[in-house]
């Protein structure tokens, strides 16, 4: 049995089944694939979460080669996208990020791209990181990425560099975030190597090669039709409108209660691996462990994406590359990031056409009140909030006679968030789920991290993990209502 019918939950599904087992699969929405989901908008199929993945790892590739979609894989443009500093002039303060080192940390910090963006000052700074001793920085717990950063290379690098790929990303301030979750094996690296540039340099060479990023012709959205298609067509019964109240153990079996179209059903299962969001996991098995209420995480950020498709063409030459990243403290600008669509990926720009262009605009970060523009702005105000955002960060007018179709894509909660010590709360959550029982188990972004990389990997090992444990109990449980 699968709780959670989002990316985690398919791909657990998938293994499971791979291991030769009968699979329920229960999502409580009308659809599968949680953030990742597309839609149709003036003509174009576009994507309304996810729009790429990470190739510092073959997961997703692999997978998309798995799936029948490996020759729709492709690479961004190499323009690369440019950061948005703080600056009366905002044309003057938007700079090319520079694409050295890991997470904005630069392996280099006296490259001719670095001084652009930190300044001279900045740069000398910066320097200091390859004498400074590392001291207790690569060992000590519960470091945050900024502690670290601002430790080593100061504060230009942290605030033009970081901070901006930190928000675009994670949607987070650096000094929120715990860096072994967000950039494994860095502090390690940096004990070995002696200093934070020198690690992130290391890190971004034992990547595979190309860009850092992928994508799918047609949009990642495909990554989960396909393997919903697969499931179903290798036997997984797999239901929405699933409402799971309750789930209970006795000698060696589990039963799942649920709530749909006002019925009460209740299912027998061997094994259960619950793969839903992290409020709603542990709302769901704390009954069961009840020291698991304590780990129960903080509410993550909502983001809207507001996506203009317009006729403006000053934009075919692409003036900010694939798009801009947004420090903090950019006065007269809301958005924490704008993707520049058309020019980022060529398969749309080919269906687009000269002159049409497709922007992303994403807002809302940790740490926003309800008086920043976010979940909290009606759609008509993150519109025209966009409309100034795009012609502010693009520095070409772009007006409301210049838009063809638009949308706002709103996401509560979707983005789970590393912050200090999350390692440690993910370790102690993993002990109790395994104290209870080897016959259950627990997913999803809020654990494994953000990306499809991570929620991919761990789904697997989780499902495998469960179905190790099946293979070595007796299995009474009848997986039929």
């Amino acid at each position: 049995m699968v709780i959670g019918g989002g990316m985690a939950g398919l791909v657990a599904a998938r293994t499971l089944l791979a291991q030769g087992l009968h699979v329920t699969l229960l999502e409580r929405s009308g659809r599968f694939g949680g953030t990742v989901d597309g839609r149709m908008l003036g003509g174009f199929q576009l994507d309304s979460g996810a729009e790429s993945f990470s190739t510092r790892s073959a997961t997703v590739s692999a997978l998309a080669a798995e799936l029948g979609l490996g020759d729709r894989i492709v690479s961004p443009d190499a323009t690369g996208a440019w950061v948005q500093l703080p600056g009366k002039d905002l044309q003057a303060s938007a700079q090319p990020l520079p694409n050295s080192g890991v997470l904005g940390i630069p392996a280099d910090p006296s490259a001719p791209a670095i001084t652009a963006v930190i300044g001279r000052a900045g740069a000398l700074r910066a320097a200091l990181d390859r004498v400074l001793p590392v001291g207790s920085l690569a060992t000590r717990k519960k470091v945050s990425l900024g502690e670290l950063v601002r430790t080593r290379m100061g504060e230009e690098v942290l605030t033009r560099l970081v901070a901006p790929v930190a928000g675009g990303v994670f949607s987070a301030d650096p000094d929120d975030l715990d860096v072994d979750s967000v950039a494994p094996g860095l502090r390690v690296t940096m004990g070995r190597l002696g200093s934070l540039g020198a690690a992130a340099g290391a890190l971004r060479e034992a990547a595979p090669a190309g860009a850092a990023v992928g994508g799918l012709v047609g949009g990642i959205a495909q990554l989960r039709d396909a393997l919903v298609e697969q499931l179903r067509a290798d036997g997984a019964d797999l239901r929405t409108g699933e409402q799971v109240s309750s789930v209970a153990r006795s000698a060696s079996a589990w039963t799942v209660t649920t709530e749909h179209s006002g019925l009460t059903r209740r299912i027998a299962a061997d094994g259960v691996l619950v793969a839903t969001e992290g409020r709603a996991a542990v709302d769901l098995l704390a009954p069961a462990i009840p020291t698991l209420a304590a780990e129960r995480p903080d509410p993550v950020p909502g983001v809207a994406l507001v996506t203009l498709i317009v006729d403006v063409p000053e934009l075919d030459a692409r003036p900010r590359g694939t798009g801009v990243l947004v420090a903090r403290g950019v006065e007269g600008v809301a958005a924490k990031a704008l993707t520049h669509s058309t020019a980022k990926w060529a398969w749309l720009r080919d269906q687009a056409g000269p002159g049409s262009h497709v922007l992303r605009l994403s807002f809302g970060r940790v740490g926003d009140t309800p008086a920043d523009v976010g979940l909290a702005s009606d759609d008509d105000v993150l519109y025209q909030h966009a409309l100034a955002d795009a012609s502010s960060l693009l520095g070409v007018p772009i007006g409301a006679a210049d838009v063809l179709d638009w949308d706002v894509v709103r996401w509560a909660g979707a983005l789970p968030h590393a912050s200090v010590g999350h390692r440690e709360r993910v370790a102690r959550i993993r002990a109790l789920v395994a104290e209870e029982s080897r016959t259950l188990g627990i997913t999803g972004g809020w654990l494994a991290g953000t990306g499809l990389v991570a929620v991919i990997d761990d789904a697997r090992a989780r499902a495998k993990a469960l179905a190790s444990a099946l293979a070595d109990a007796p299995l009474t449980g009848d997986p039929t209502d």
